[in-house]
């Protein structure tokens, strides 16, 4: 096995956290926002031994990396991690907000991305429309403005672990848990966040994106994630698509041994495909 090193890279007014494992090439997770990189605790050492360098991170304004204090771009961080490790060429495994920043580094650094996951996929530009969220949106934002830390994960969980289809009572508890915790820790430890996120309006620009690509949506989720991945696979130059049965939007958490077969057998194929 192995050892893991970890560290912090510079960017732009703050660090990053990461953690990198692994000999082979180079394979970056993106956790989901308000998480953080332990939401991937169920695919590193599956991805290891299938003989990638895993490399994790705390995205700015997560887990241990930097709050952030000024306008930012996740996307230009990406960027100055990859160049901090020297890592010239990489695949991209993105969850929900990771895959909104994954999509945005394709678009402004094509010639850096070998091949990519999009799980759950947000995509900066996208609108939210599904009642259910937009009802939790609404009431995140009270919970916020009341500084009602439970309040707004509990929304947050409903909305993004739960999802609109399920109580929840019908997820495992030990997953709700594990978001809860990462969630609080980004309300307690980065509550002092401030600056816009800088994104590129991704929607408009999906037929641009030329790396192969999966798209995997769980059945549970959001119609919105629905709508956004049809749209990613009818717009994209090279994709594929899966919908897991009976997940929601953090899959990779719920069903890992799917997700994690799902995408060490696209990342496969389309090797051997080049």
């Amino acid at each position: 096995m192995h050892a893991m090193t970890s560290g912090r890279v510079p960017v732009r007014g703050g660090e990053l956290f990461f953690e990198d494992r692994g000999a082979g090439h180079a394979l970056i997770l993106l956790h989901g926002g308000t998480l953080d990189k332990r939401m991937w605790d169920g695919q590193v050492g599956q991805f290891v031994r299938a003989g990638y360098r895993v490399i994790r991170y705390d995205a700015r304004g997560h887990g241990q990396s930097t709050t952030p204090k000024d306008d930012f771009a996740a996307y230009e961080d990406l960027g100055e991690l990859l160049a901090g490790l020297d890592i010239t060429r990489a695949s991209l495994v993105g969850l929900s907000y990771g895959a909104r920043t994954a999509v945005d580094f394709a678009l402004t650094h094509p010639d850096v991305v070998e091949m990519m996951v999009l799980a759950s996929p947000g995509v900066s530009g996208m609108r939210f429309s599904d009642p259910a969220i937009l009802a939790l949106l609404r009431e995140q934002a009270e919970a916020a403005r009341a500084m009602d830390a439970e309040r707004y994960v509990e929304c947050f969980l409903r909305a993004w672990v739960d999802g609109p289809l399920r109580r929840k009572e019908q997820v495992d508890p030990e997953v709700r848990r594990r978001c809860q915790r990462m969630a609080l820790d980004v309300i307690v430890n980065h509550s002092a966040a401030s600056g816009t996120l800088l994104e590129v309006g991704a929607m408009d620009r999906l037929g641009e994106l030329a790396a192969p690509l999966l798209v995997l949506v769980g059945d549970l989720d959001s119609s919105d994630i629905h709508s956004v991945a049809g749209r990613i696979e009818a717009d994209a130059q090279f994709t594929a698509s899966a919908v897991v049965p009976g997940t929601g939007h953090t899959m990779a958490m719920e069903q890992p041994a799917a997700f994690n077969a799902a995408v060490l057998t696209f990342l496969e194929r389309a090797r051997l495909a080049r």
